[in-house]
């Protein structure tokens, strides 16, 4: 077998000189758009906000933007601040093959690193693309096993945030695949950290992209990496996986498809193990009318980590309601959606919502487990106080490569929570620069800290 990390070193450098088609270009616009949605809400929470107070006196100097607190620093210092927020009201984007949300990893590094560097939108969508394929590439490869211990976005995440580093900072081949390998050893992330309480689930891809980039640094001023450290007998896939990895898998289309030209956008704002759920059940109330107090009960069938990770009866804190497909299919039903406002303490303790969660129950699906996770479907059954039996499969989510958000809807969902955090005329100025810009983004000054 060919060392799957020099490909992907080779793969991941060339994303400096290469023609950046214009295809490829949109869907990195794309996905930049998406990740200052989901950035800018979790500007103004913990534990972003926490960390940049903690933090503050070790800001260092630089040019790359906290968008935290709006201050320039090092390079380190914003891509951690800023992947932490951008995480944190679970709007960003997924690689469905791979069970990872490649943005809030790979481009706060990004961003951080062209700003440290004087770069502009050309090199920042070029590094963002390297670092999407190097993550979502080695994701595919370690799944679906790693997901049951490790979380994705924290362990992969730091590959693809060295990969990107690594592309601003001009490296070659070799020092590319050094940059890799000393990424793979600071990878973390475990699934505990998100089944209860807490706030560390957001830290995970800020320490991933503060590890990439420290990686990238460290290649750059010619410190050296394991090259065998992905495949080998007791590297990254070995130690993470059931096997040492899925790389021809993983591996197919190299140079020929690209991971940001499939991404999925979310259209809603909680763990994407149950936004099947939750098309099938709008698609359901849409076609029949009913309302929260019309439910009798409703089931959800759906594949491993809905089941896992997502059927979670009670719930006390937002963190554990984003995770709770109880929570948020009776905030459909309630709110009419499951957004930003889903989540506040007023809705957290609304007694409408709570009246609903206990007619909810969540199993495991084996025809739709099978699929994953290259699939995510649901199987919804509603019984309504009439006696009514609804039902419903839901084959794909909303968002999802094969049933994607429109250029409309991407921008709606980015004024959405955008506005709110700057203003209508800032948020628009904003994605006009995203959309067309050849400049890179700089400080966009908050209105609710």
């Amino acid at each position: 077998m060919d060392n799957p990390l020099i490909r992907l070193a080779a793969h991941a450098a060339s994303w400096r000189d290469r023609p950046l088609t214009a295809e490829v270009e949109h869907h990195a616009r794309r996905a930049l758009v998406d990740w200052f949605a989901a950035l800018l809400p979790g500007c103004a929470q913990p534990p972003a906000t926490l960390l940049a107070g903690v933090l503050a006196d070790q800001r260092g100097t630089g040019r790359a933007i906290c968008y935290v607190d709006g201050q320039p620093g090092a390079l380190r210092h914003a891509a951690l601040l800023n992947a932490t927020a951008s995480h944190t009201v679970e709007f960003d984007d997924i690689f469905r093959d791979a069970g990872y949300h490649p943005a809030c990893p790979t481009i706060p590094a990004a961003l951080a690193a062209a700003q440290a560097r004087g770069g502009d939108m050309d090199l920042l969508l070029r590094a963002i693309t390297a670092g999407y394929e190097v993550g979502c590439r080695i994701g595919v490869a370690v799944q679906p096993s790693h997901y049951r211990y490790w979380h994705t976005t924290g362990t992969v995440g730091t590959f693809g945030a060295a990969a990107a580093v690594g592309v601003v900072l001009g490296l070659d081949e070799t020092r590319m695949a050094h940059a890799l390998a000393t990424a793979a050893t600071m990878a973390g992330g475990l699934q505990q950290a998100f089944r209860g309480e807490g706030m560390s689930k957001p830290l995970h891809p800020g320490h991933a992209a503060e590890a990439g980039a420290l990686a990238a640094l460290a290649a750059s001023a010619g410190v050296t990496g394991a090259l065998d450290v992905l495949h080998g007998p007791v590297g990254f896939a070995a130690a993470t996986s059931e096997d040492s990895g899925k790389w021809d898998k993983a591996l197919a289309g190299l140079d020929e498809t690209f991971a940001i030209t499939a991404m999925t956008f979310k259209n809603h704002g909680c763990c994407g193990h149950i936004f099947a759920g939750l098309d099938g059940l709008a698609t359901l109330q849409a076609a029949h009318g009913f309302t929260a107090e019309d439910v009798a009960a409703i089931h959800l069938g759906g594949y491993s980590a809905t089941k896992d990770v997502c059927d979670r009866p009670v719930v006390e804190t937002e963190q554990q309601a984003r995770f709770s497909a109880q929570y948020c299919l009776a905030a459909l039903l309630v709110l009419g959606g499951v957004r930003i406002a889903a989540f506040t303490q007023e809705n957290l303790t609304n007694p409408r919502i709570r009246a609903v969660m206990p007619k909810v129950t969540v199993s495991l699906d084996p025809a739709l487990a099978a699929d994953y996770p290259a699939r995510r479907a649901a199987n919804l059954e509603v019984r309504l106080t009439d006696g009514r039996l609804l039902r419903h499969h839901q084959p794909t989510r909303k968002g999802d490569p094969d049933a994607p958000l429109s250029e409309a809807e991407l921008d709606a969902k980015f004024q959405e929570l955008a506005q709110p955090m700057v203003g209508p005329d800032a948020a628009s100025a904003l994605l006009a620069q995203l959309r067309q810009g050849r400049a890179l983004p700089g400080t966009v000054p908050l209105l609710v800290n």
